[in-house]
């Protein structure tokens, strides 16, 4: 397993962003769903997006790569896999979204993944399919993976929570325009992580997709019998990501500009920038780039991070160096990501000498003005590993953090990336 041993650091320069994860997985899956040819530029090449691309590829899709330019051959809708058993690997939104698009097989497929998939909560969303007419269950106990799904989709009216994860919405909602008949759904309880259900959407529209829903994304109506066209479509760059060298900048007093970043991207991650100027960090903000300028003097912030639980990790770690207090709120559903993310972050940052309470659904963190350095461990959680790196950018001596295989999930170029601003950091094997 490697590690990353990181110093206190001055960072400078410009990077580009990743492409967008959340945008890759469902460019895939819709190209998959959609009848023709789709092509899919810059799409993110890391290991939960091949387990999508895997995946529709075991789904029935022709999938041919020319350089940075993908060309899926779609299905349209007419899933018929090619293996049984598809590997999801460490990757939610794949096991989820293409647990229902399964349903449009009358093949029955296993679903599957790592074990820290095997530990997602999944019984919400095969409820919802089977009320729709596919023959589904979970495996596992408590409504966990595997899950074995076979059509078809018949349609109805449904409920599903959107307290647990918006994957299942999304997962819905690539599949229901296939099924027979009308889908009328209904979201329960709060929908958190909103924009994620707003990107589903957009490329749905993309695609000629036909839904109906209200403003607050409570209700949607699907008419069923629909075909997806194919989509051309560049893959933004990725705020999730993006906000680590930004916060790294915010946190040791640097200017960092970061490209292939738009800010009326349908991202609700792009909100790191109006975040950071909340900490008290210079932000600017340019067409296709976002530049952060870490003059010191950070200030602690309160944040309901319910739609943007992916900037939580970073956001924990400014609010570590910031002086006073720092809470972010409304984030349960952290606790169902790779790891338990809130214990994790607090567990760790404690090492560090912050003082920082997990409390049910929220972080409160008292700023420290020195942190020191430590072994921190990663929970083999892409997010956690690069949190804690970024945290040993302003930690005196050395940090090691532990197990950092995992990063590539989301940003195969982080540690580059990162020395290429000047962060010392060391990767050893």
């Amino acid at each position: 397993m490697s590690a990353l041993i990181v110093s206190p650091s001055k960072l400078s320069g410009e990077i580009t962003a990743p492409p967008s994860k959340s945008y890759t997985h469902r460019a895939f899956m819709i190209a998959l769903l959609a009848d023709g040819e789709s092509v899919i530029k810059n799409p993110l090449i890391g290991y939960d997006t091949m387990a999508t691309i895997e995946a529709v590829k075991e789904m029935g899709a022709e999938v041919i790569q020319e350089g940075n330019v993908w060309r899926i051959r779609g299905t349209g809708g007419k899933i018929k896999p090619r293996k049984r058993v598809i590997d999801a690997r460490n990757s939610g939104t794949t096991i989820r979204l293409m647990s229902a698009i399964a349903a449009l097989s009358t093949e029955p497929t296993k679903l599957t993944g790592d074990q820290s998939i095997l530990q997602r909560p999944m019984g919400p969303l095969i409820e919802t399919l089977t009320e729709l007419g596919a023959k589904a269950r979970c495996e596992g106990k408590d409504g966990r993976p595997p899950v074995i799904v076979a059509g078809e989709l018949e349609g109805g009216d449904v409920e599903i929570t959107g307290g647990i994860s918006s994957q299942f919405i999304s997962a819905i909602l690539l599949a229901a325009p296939y099924a027979r008949g009308d889908v009328n759904l209904t979201i329960t309880g709060e929908l958190r992580s909103k924009p994620y259900v707003e990107i589903t959407l957009e490329l749905l529209e993309m695609a000629g997709a036909k839904i109906i829903h209200d403003s607050k994304l409570k209700t949607f109506k699907i008419p069923g019998g629909q075909v997806l066209k194919p989509i051309n479509l560049t893959i933004p760059g990725d705020f999730s990501s993006a906000a680590f060298p930004l916060g790294a900048a915010a946190i040791t007093g640097s200017t960092v500009r970061v490209n292939n970043l738009d800010t009326k991207s349908a991202q609700g991650d792009k909100r790191i920038v109006s975040l950071l100027k909340d900490f008290g960090a210079e932000v600017r903000v340019f067409k296709n780039a976002v530049e952060v300028a870490g003059e010191g003097g950070l200030s602690g912030i309160e944040a309901d991070c319910g739609d943007n639980p992916d900037l939580v990790p970073v956001l924990a770690v400014v609010g570590s160096v910031a002086d006073g207090e720092t809470r972010l709120t409304n984030i349960p559903h952290l606790r169902f990501k790779e790891t338990d993310r809130l214990r994790a972050l607090a567990t760790e940052l404690r090492k560090l000498g912050v003082e920082i309470i997990d409390l049910p659904d929220e972080l409160k963190i008292k700023g420290a003005n020195n942190l020191r350095g430590s072994k921190l461990k990663s929970y083999d959680d892409h997010r956690m590993a690069m949190a804690f790196a970024v945290a040993g950018l302003v930690a005196s001596g050395k940090t090691m953090v532990e197990n950092v295989d995992n990063i590539p999930v989301s940003y195969p170029s982080f540690v580059e990336d990162m020395r290429k601003l000047g962060a010392k950091i060391e990767l050893i094997k």
